[in-house]
């Protein structure tokens, strides 16, 4: 039975037969107004994929994700993993710029900027129709395709698959480090061509086979709509109040429509189930808000195009909210959408005033293992400490440190010159007179000067004695 036929019954699930087999999905194409918008986004966003890597800031890479170097470059800046807080604010201020985006326009980020979307729709889905004959089209290819047409293809495929797993490997490794890879033989370094084979076989599995599978199945963020979203937030919606009950037009109505003749047309639907299929998830929009929806507005296209041919007024499928179909009326305000602004410009806000007061350098305190204290040859108690240093600099620098108040020796407290983006850990014994402790201790002050930029970290301790 053809795809063109079946109805939403005869599938267990939008990818699944009831047979248990894998439902194919030919989307139709529906040349609407927000196909032509999404289109020049997703070229556009193409091109800030492929760039980004390329970009530099500060003589930084905009974007860097070294895992093995256990750095973060993001627009410039270098987060270390002992930036944990800022870490955890640049995560929670990604978490609510979604939050606030889907509360005002739903899946905005899954139909219009995804990669998987804009990748799947404007690159591999057009070179099939080609292949497939249905170019401008689409859908279920109407004669079956000669072999050679598939193993073109699927090389294209392939060459299309090297390239943005280069790009994607990019964001990981740098140009420079991904540069030396291309330009030598994969047998001076066969760890990062085998990383650059796999990268390359999941991007053929995902675009070729799994395709939208990974929104339906892999991607948590439909299951997490059902509580980012609420019923005012704009969706791509069906209006059930003015589309139902469905009907046939009768033959001859709307500019040569040719449909089967019924007695008693109903609401504006006429079941035509174009927006089944041009559905890129294979779902039925007037089935209301679904997980699998990724907002495409693909239906919005193909319905809108349908009401032009039958003189009615489009918008039968459009952005709305599910409030606004049943009552008429869109409620743009509404708690949660000052809540979310004001809790980001607060995380922000914080997040960029802990950047700009910075240091070059970090540190870390640690009290040396074993006893507190001990008890030198010349009756003088000695403190065993450690600092570890890491030198946020491009650039070598040179530390030193002093210790307050005067009567506290310091015992290896020459300058330390540390490479740049290195860290090392320096040992040092601090001395002092019995008589000097009040209740076994005293109150100390650890400075550390950075002889480049003259950046000065103090640390507050305790010299332990009797």
């Amino acid at each position: 039975m053809s795809d063109e036929l079946l109805t939403p019954d005869e599938h267990v699930l939008s990818t699944l037969e009831s047979d248990g087999s894998r439902r194919w999905l030919f989307p139709r194409v529906s040349l609407g107004k927000f196909w032509h918008a999404r289109r020049i986004v997703g070229f556009a966003l193409i091109a800030i994929f492929v760039a980004i890597p390329h970009v530099r800031l500060n003589n930084k890479p905009l974007v860097l994700l070294d895992i093995t170097e256990r750095q973060f470059t993001i627009f410039g800046y270098t987060f270390l993993p002992s930036d944990t807080l800022l870490l955890a604010l640049l995560m929670i201020s990604v978490f609510l710029t979604i939050f606030l985006l889907t509360a005002l326009l739903g899946r905005v980020w899954c139909g219009w900027a995804c990669p998987q979307t804009v990748y799947l729709e404007f690159v591999y889905r057009p070179i099939e129709r080609f292949f497939m004959g249905t170019s401008g089209r689409g859908g279920v290819p109407s004669k079956s395709v000669p072999a050679y047409r598939k193993i073109a293809m699927y090389a294209i495929y392939l060459v299309l698959s090297m390239a943005l797993a280069h790009t994607f490997l990019a964001y990981f490794v740098g140009t420079d480090r991904l540069r030396q890879w291309v330009t030598q033989s994969p047998f001076e370094h066969p760890g990062p061509f085998i990383v650059m084979a796999l990268t390359t076989g999941l991007m053929m599995f995902d675009f070729v086979f799994f395709r939208e599978q990974l929104c339906l199945i892999a991607c948590p963020y439909g299951r997490l709509q059902s509580v980012l979203l609420d019923r005012n937030s704009l969706i791509v919606t069906y209006d059930h109040i003015r589309g139902e009950p469905r009907g046939k037009r009768k033959q001859g109505q709307g500019q040569g429509q040719e449909l089967p003749i019924v007695e008693e047309p109903q609401g504006d639907c006429i079941d035509c189930k174009l927006c089944l299929r041009t559905c890129p998830t294979g779902i039925d929009i007037r089935d209301g808000l679904q997980m699998e929806c990724v907002h495409c507005t693909q239906c919005v296209d193909a319905c809108d195009e349908i009401m032009t041919r039958i003189n009615k007024p489009t918008g039968l499928i459009r952005y709305s909210s599910q409030e606004a179909i049943e009552t008429g009326v869109q409620r743009y305000l509404r708690p949660r959408v000052f809540i979310y602004p004001t809790l980001l410009a607060i995380v922000v806000s914080i997040l960029a005033y802990n950047i700009i007061n910075k240091k070059s350098f970090d540190v870390t305190l640690i009290r040396g293992f074993g006893l507190p204290y001990a008890v030198n040859d010349a009756g003088l108690i000695e403190n065993r400490l450690q600092v570890k240093l890491v030198n946020r600099l491009e650039e070598e620098d040179t530390f030193q440190m002093a210790l307050e108040p005067n009567i506290l020796q310091l015992d290896g407290n020459g300058p330390t010159t540390i490479a740049a983006g290195a860290s090392e850990t320096i040992s040092f014994v601090v001395i002092a007179d019995r008589k000097d402790f009040v209740v076994g201790k005293i109150p100390a002050t650890l400075k550390i000067t950075s002889e480049k930029t003259q950046d000065e970290r103090s640390i507050q301790c305790q010299i332990f004695g009797p």
